[in-house]
C-alpha cells in the first residue's frame, strides 16, 4: 500500500508564511513594494559588504516575515495558540504595550519557531496581541461589559480549522492532499472583512483606542502588517520614500552608529485609508475608510543578554531629544563585537564574537512607538488603578502553554558552536 507523502511542519510554515504573504500583498499594494524594496536593498548590501551575511544568509534573510494579528479575549488567543502551534510556533515573551510611552490597551506575545533548525528553515513569527478589557484604566464599568458581550458573540476561526491544527500539531506533520486545504482555510481566517461595520460602536471604541476599535469594533481579526527584514533600513527608508510611499517619521531603535547592530530596528509606511462598509445607526450600509494597517520592515542585529539589555534601556531614554543619537549610543556600547562579548553584553555562538546569536523577538517601545506612528491619537488612560492582574503566568495559564523565556533560548544557541544553517 502506497503511504501519502507529508509535509514537516517547517514546510508547512514557509507555505503558510508565503501565502499570508500573497494575500496581504493583494489587500494591501504597497506592501508588494516595500518587498520589492527590501530585495533589492538586500541584494545591493551583500554585494558591497564581505561580511552580509554574518546575521543569517541572504536567501533567509529575503525570505524572512514577521506578522501581526490582535484578538480580544483569552479563548480567541488560546485558539491562535492551537493553530500556531501547527505551524511550529510556540509563545515566547510577554510583552505589555500598556504603560509604554504611547500607550495601547493590549497584552502580546509572540509565536515563532524556537528550535535552531527549525529558525534556519523559516523564522516566521506572529506578534499576537490581546486586547486587555480588564484594566479600568481604558475600560471602565459600563464600556467593559458591552465590549465583552460583542468579543463573546463573534466567532475567529471555525471549529473544524481549531481541531485540524491539533491534530497536526498532535502528528508533528501533515498529508500533502490536506495541507493546501488546511492553509487556504488559515490564511483565509487572516483575510479582511468585508462585512460592514457599526459606525457609532466603533467609533465610541475609537475614543478608547484606535486598536481597540480595531479588535472589537469589527467582526473577526485580520493581519495588521507583515514585516519583511531587510538588511540596512536606513537605505530601505530612503529608497521607499523616493517612490513616493510616506513612511512614518522615524525609525524605531537604535540609532545608525558604526558599532554592531543590537535586536531591532523597526519603520514602516504609514496606514492607508482602505475602503470599508458601514452600517449607520438608521440601518443604511455606506462606504467610507479606516486607516489601520500597515507596512512594516525591521533589521535585526545581535541579541543581547539581561546585562546588554539594562545597558540598552538606559541608552535608549537618553536618546529623546539627543543632537548626536549615535554618540549617545557609543557612551553605553562598545564599537565591536569582541568587546560585547569579552563584556557579556550579547550572544554569540560558543562565544565567538564573529557568529553572532540573531535577535528573534521584540520590543515593546518600539511596538508600541509603530503602533503610536500609524493612529491618528494616543489611548486615553484614566487614573485609577489597575487590578487586571495580567502578566506572564497569567497568559501562560489563559492559553494553556508556559510562555517560553526568551533569554533562556538564547543562552542555548550561545551553547552551540555555530548558527545552524539548512
Amino acid at each position: 500500500m502506497t503511504r501519502s507523502r507529508t509535509l514537516e511542519t517547517w514546510q508547512l510554515r514557509a507555505r503558510f508564511a508565503a501565502a499570508l504573504s500573497a494575500m496581504y500583498g493583494a489587500e494591501v499594494p504597497a506592501y508588494t513594494t516595500l518587498v520589492d524594496v527590501s530585495s533589492d536593498v538586500n541584494r545591493d548590501y551583500v554585494a558591497a559588504h564581505p561580511d552580509a551575511e554574518r546575521l543569517g544568509t541572504l536567501d533567509r534573510v529575503t525570505a524572512e516575515r514577521h506578522g501581526a494579528v490582535r484578538v480580544g479575549t483569552p479563548a480567541e488567543l488560546a485558539e491562535v495558540a492551537d493553530l500556531f502551534a501547527a505551524f511550529g510556533m510556540y509563545p515566547v515573551g510577554f510583552y505589555d504595550l500598556r504603560d509604554a510611552d504611547s500607550p495601547v490597551p493590549v497584552v502580546s506575545t509572540a509565536f515563532r519557531p524556537v528550535d535552531a533548525t527549525e529558525l534556519a528553515r523559516n523564522p516566521f513569527r506572529v506578534f499576537t496581541s490581546m486586547l486587555a478589557t480588564s484594566d479600568p484604566r481604558f475600560f471602565d464599568s459600563d464600556l467593559r461589559p458591552r465590549v465583552e458581550r460583542a468579543l463573546a458573540d463573534r466567532a475567529l476561526f471555525e471549529p473544524e480549522l481549531i481541531a485540524q491544527a491539533r491534530a497536526i500539531t498532535a502528528a508533528g506533520s501533515c498529508d500533502v492532499e490536506d495541507a493546501e486545504e488546511f492553509i487556504v482555510r488559515a490564511v483565509d481566517a487572516f483575510a479582511l472583512s468585508r462585512q460592514p461595520i457599526d459606525r457609532s460602536w466603533y467609533e465610541e471604541l475609537s475614543t478608547v483606542s484606535a486598536v481597540a476599535a480595531d479588535i472589537a469594533g469589527v467582526g473577526r481579526t485580520h493581519i495588521n502588517h507583515l514585516t519583511p527584514r531587510v538588511l540596512d533600513i536606513d537605505d530601505l527608508y530612503v529608497r521607499m520614500a523616493a517612490r513616493g510611499i510616506a513612511m512614518i517619521d522615524a525609525i524605531q531603535g537604535p540609532p545608525r552608529w558604526s558599532g554592531p547592530d543590537v535586536l531591532l530596528r523597526q519603520t514602516s509606511f504609514r496606514a492607508l485609508a482602505e475602503p470599508r462598509r458601514f452600517r449607520e445607526a438608521d440601518g443604511r450600509v455606506t462606504d467610507g475608510s479606516l486607516r489601520v494597517r500597515f507596512g512594516e520592515v525591521e533589521a535585526r542585529g545581535v541579541a543581547l543578554t539581561p546585562a546588554g539589555r539594562e545597558r540598552y534601556d538606559s541608552a535608549y531614554a537618553e536618546l529623546t531629544g539627543a543632537s548626536d543619537p549615535a554618540a549617545v549610543w557609543s557612551r553605553h556600547f562598545p564599537a565591536s563585537d569582541e568587546e560585547l562579548a569579552a563584556a557579556g553584553l550579547a550572544y554569540y555562538y560558543g562565544g565567538d564574537p564573529a557568529k553572532p546569536v540573531v535577535y528573534e523577538d521584540f520590543l515593546p517601545t518600539s511596538a508600541a512607538g509603530i503602533f503610536r506612528s500609524n493612529l491618528d491619537a494616543d489611548a486615553t488612560a484614566a487614573e485609577v488603578t489597575d487590578d487586571s492582574g495580567y502578566s506572564n503566568d497569567w497568559m501562560a495559564g489563559a492559553i494553556g502553554r508556559d510562555l517560553l523565556d526568551p533569554y533562556a533560548l538564547y543562552e542555548a544557541a550561545a551553547q552551540q558552536t555555530q548558527e545552524i544553517s539548512v
